[in-house]
């Protein structure tokens, strides 16, 4: 087999990949493009214009000796701030070509924050858009990193990638090397670097983009979920690369004005998304109409998504959300609905080429339909946290990951979410899912989003207590609590229902839409 070459053998189920023995990926996810006569081709598209496919190999390129030039050594981390828009694709696969590791980082951080990644990592280079300077730049006065320069500007990433030279050898790896890091969102803790392989967009491009949501060189990908963490890395960057597909990016906050116009001016054939922002472009189209005619299907991540979101969005658009659950740690969905196969309040059926275990806390196997905790197998699972032994021994055993989220799976073979695994509740002896409650709670008329949690009553049992947010703010009021209460009381167990209900403008979120709930128990 040729140097940076894999071989998909689509007679199989799912398709067998076959890596050479010298493999840099950024040769088949980059370079190939131009040897299978597509460099004219748009790849990339946004508000400042577009990017062939043969200006994006150029640029890499450029962008990675300008790295080289820099004396970076190969293993070095090259932090990544940098909004949605072609430089981020020229930053994170020219340090990949060169041999160095990209760390992408969530835009939203704080200066503090920025400062713990940049020293936990020990990256000795911090790239960053300018619009993120006013926190980049104590983070990097605070942690000291050897070389750091905005994307812009006069000592800036495109001045050093202009006198830079538009050729580049890849540097030799191998499938199981270390290529790019990215850091858990912390929903629950610090922020840990999860290192991933060079074989790891590999596999979640092929097995969930081709194999289960279809993906083909005509699709035109948009996704409001951002570039830096796995869920937006894989919609709007190595989805559409591996299948010579094109990405539309949209750098600002998506909200649901900006996402309509978008699909309206670009056509997208798949948007990813969101249950929140889904929600709220659900109640925008009450007020009025969008063309949404160029999408074929719709994907949610990040949180569960309620049955009625997915029933409502489907009567009122004709289009089917698509939900799907995906780690930082495995890098996408592994678990998720199909367009041909989508079930109303499930994450839908296991993914080609992962296996999944539900077990319960003494590691045994539940019972179909019986609650458990998720653990995932699969070729893109992240090797080890960085410079965390103890936490990846505790997460990972024998290639097996512990998702840390609760899960049933029927006789059909569907799971469901059950919550996270340490935001189950255990109500007068019996385990409840919040989830349930939410989705029960949104199901209401006035209600756009909501987050349930566990709180002491007078006697101390653990009772639910739901933070709830209004489609109208101005309904809030102690009978529509009461209403809500016995809203929820008509369809859940009456053990289930919040005793306590509080409307709140917004609930806490990490970057990727995942519900903080232990910040509601704080």
């Amino acid at each position: 087999m040729n140097p940076n070459t894999v071989t998909v053998d689509s007679s199989t189920s799912p398709a067998t990949l076959a890596f050479a023995d010298r493999f840099n990926v950024a040769v088949p996810f980059i370079d190939r493009h131009l040897d299978e006569g597509r460099g004219d081709k748009i790849a990339i598209r946004d508000d400042d214009g577009d990017t062939s496919y043969a200006q994006l190999a150029e640029s890499v390129n450029r962008a990675g000796n300008a790295l080289a030039a820099l004396g970076l050594t190969q293993g070095d981390r090259v932090i990544l701030a940098i909004k949605d828009s072609p430089a981020f694709f020229f930053v994170f696969w020219g340090a990949i070509k060169a041999g160095f590791v990209p760390v992408p980082v969530n835009t939203l951080l704080r200066a503090g924050d920025h400062q713990f990644i940049i020293e936990d990592s020990g990256a000795v280079c911090v790239i960053w858009s300018p619009e993120f300077a006013e926190t980049m730049e104590p983070a990097i006065a605070g942690a000291g990193p050897t070389h750091n320069f905005p994307t812009e500007g006069d000592d800036s990433l495109a001045a050093r990638m202009a006198a830079a030279s538009p050729e580049l050898e890849a540097t030799p790896a191998t499938a199981d090397d270390d290529c790019f890091w990215l850091y858990t969102s912390g929903s629950t803790g610090t922020p840990k670097g999860a290192v991933h392989a060079h074989r790891d967009m590999v596999v979640t491009s092929q097995y969930y983009g081709v194999e289960t949501l279809g993906v083909t060189p005509d699709d035109i990908h948009f996704s409001a979920a951002k570039l830096f963490f796995a869920y937006g890395l894989g919609n709007a960057m190595t989805m559409p690369l591996w299948t010579g597909g094109q990405a539309v990016l949209f750098a600002g906050r998506p909200t649901p004005d900006i996402m309509a116009d978008h699909i309206e001016r670009y056509r997208p054939s798949l948007y990813y998304a969101v249950p929140t922002l889904f929600a709220a472009q659900l109640h925008a189209l009450e007020g009025g109409d969008a063309d949404l005619s160029s999408l074929r299907a719709c994907v949610s991540a990040g949180e569960p998504l309620p049955a009625t979101l997915f029933e409502r969005w489907r009567a009122r658009t004709g289009l089917t959300i698509l939900d799907g659950i995906g780690t930082t740690e495995i890098l996408h969905i592994f678990i998720g609905n199909r367009p041909d196969d989508a079930k109303p309040g499930a994450s839908g059926k296991l993914v080609p080429g992962y296996e999944a275990r539900i077990v319960d806390d003494n590691d045994q196997p539940v019972a179909t339909g019986e609650i458990g905790n998720l653990l995932i197998k699969g070729d893109s699972v992240t090797s080890r946290y960085w410079n965390q032994p103890e936490r990846t021994a505790a997460a990972i055993t024998d290639g097996w990951i512990r998702t840390g989220d609760s899960y049933a799976i029927d006789a059909e073979g569907y799971f469901t979410c059950q919550g996270r695994s340490d935001d189950m509740l255990k109500v007068g002896g019996i385990w409840v899912s919040p989830v349930e409650i939410e989705a029960r709670l949104v199901a209401h008329d006035a209600v756009l989003e909501a987050a349930v949690i566990g709180r002491p009553d007078d006697e101390e049992l653990i009772k639910p207590e739901a933070f709830v947010i209004l489609k109208d703010s101005g309904d809030a009021s102690d009978t529509l609590a009461e209403d809500l209460k016995t809203f929820c009381q008509a369809e859940l167990a009456r053990y289930k229902y919040p005793r306590w209900v509080h409307f709140v403008d917004e609930l806490p979120k990490t970057a990727t839409g995942k519900i903080q709930r232990f910040k509601l128990r704080g």
